[in-house]
């Protein structure tokens, strides 16, 4: 028989692991430590947010931070910090979680490997996944942590003890319903937010060190840059609905039918400009906040990953 007669087999190619390369559990951990990072470095800046998108009496950041300050001093700058701390575990795990499965359905997707980097697309989509999971957590403890740091009041005129006080006071007065009032707002919040968050993140990091989420070492000065300018981008896109989202929670209950009422009659009573109260405070916190935030993430995960 010929050399040219000869059957040539050639190996079938196996399919590519449609996987990304950090594990699930990872992701969960690194997104509840980096969280909890988060909510230490930025909650009296929130705090200044969202007592100035749900007040018209303040001129100000500044002078939101003096009549606070004035009232209630320095520890007042904390009051609500429990629910967000408490809360942050949970909601940074699944918000971080949720980013994994995106890239991960991505990948499955179009059949890429582990190793294959994600379009600008792909990472956008994995980042407004990233907000669906995390709302039905992120939209209770909003509302206890926006009621607590409104100081409102129990039906007795007494203000909240805590965050357990406050759920149990608006179950109370509208049900457990109401409990997740702004579930949508913070659905319009989150999504976009999300997709600027993440697409920020991961772009910054990428010209930074042309390396992807968990792959590696990164020089802090480099998370702590992509970090905060990401959490910048995703304020810059976010504070619209959010400031719609304090109105809602922060309301009597049955003052509005949904997020739409509110902003019908914000538009007509205060105009276009009153979307972006507290923006000031926002892009404040938002720096180092979330710089702490993905330091945590990032530094986690290269704990895990010499570990297992």
């Amino acid at each position: 028989m010929s050399s040219t007669e000869l059957a040539v087999t050639v190996p079938e190619e196996k399919p590519k692991v449609a996987t990304g390369g950090t594990s699930g559990v990872k992701s969960f951990l690194s997104g509840g430590f980096g969280g909890m990072c988060l909510v230490a470095a930025g909650h009296p800046l929130d705090l200044l947010k969202v007592r100035m998108q749900t007040s018209t009496q303040y001129k100000s950041t500044m002078d939101c931070l003096r009549k606070t300050l004035a009232e209630s001093g320095i520890r007042g700058m904390y009051r609500g910090m429990a629910a967000p701390l408490v809360g942050a575990t949970p909601v940074f795990a699944i918000c971080f979680w949720g980013y994994d499965q995106g890239q991960k359905i991505m990948r499955y997707a179009y059949n890429l490997s582990p190793t294959d980097k994600l379009s600008t697309n792909q990472i956008l989509f994995a980042g407004g996944f990233s907000a669906i999971p995390t709302t039905a957590v992120m939209a209770p403890m909003e509302r206890i942590k926006c009621t607590l740091q409104v100081g409102a009041a129990n039906s007795a005129g007494v203000a909240y003890k805590g965050p357990a006080d406050a759920a149990m006071g608006i179950i109370r007065t509208g049900g457990l319903r109401s409990l997740f009032k702004g579930t949508c707002a913070t659905l319009l919040r989150d999504v976009p937010g999300s997709v600027a968050y993440f697409g920020a993140y991961e772009f910054i990091k990428k010209s930074l060190t042309s390396q992807s989420a968990g792959q590696g070492s990164i020089s802090p000065l480099a998370i702590v840059t992509a970090g905060g300018l990401a959490g910048m981008a995703n304020w810059a896109v976010a504070i619209p609905p959010d400031v719609l989202k304090s109105r809602l929670q922060t309301a009597p209950e049955g003052r509005y039918s949904g997020v739409r009422q509110v902003f019908v009659e914000m538009m007509r009573a205060e105009g276009p400009g009153a979307l972006f109260r507290g923006i000031g405070p926002a892009m404040l916190r938002a720096f180092p906040a979330n710089a702490a935030c993905f330091l945590g993430v990032e530094l986690s995960l290269q704990f895990m990953n010499s570990l297992w």
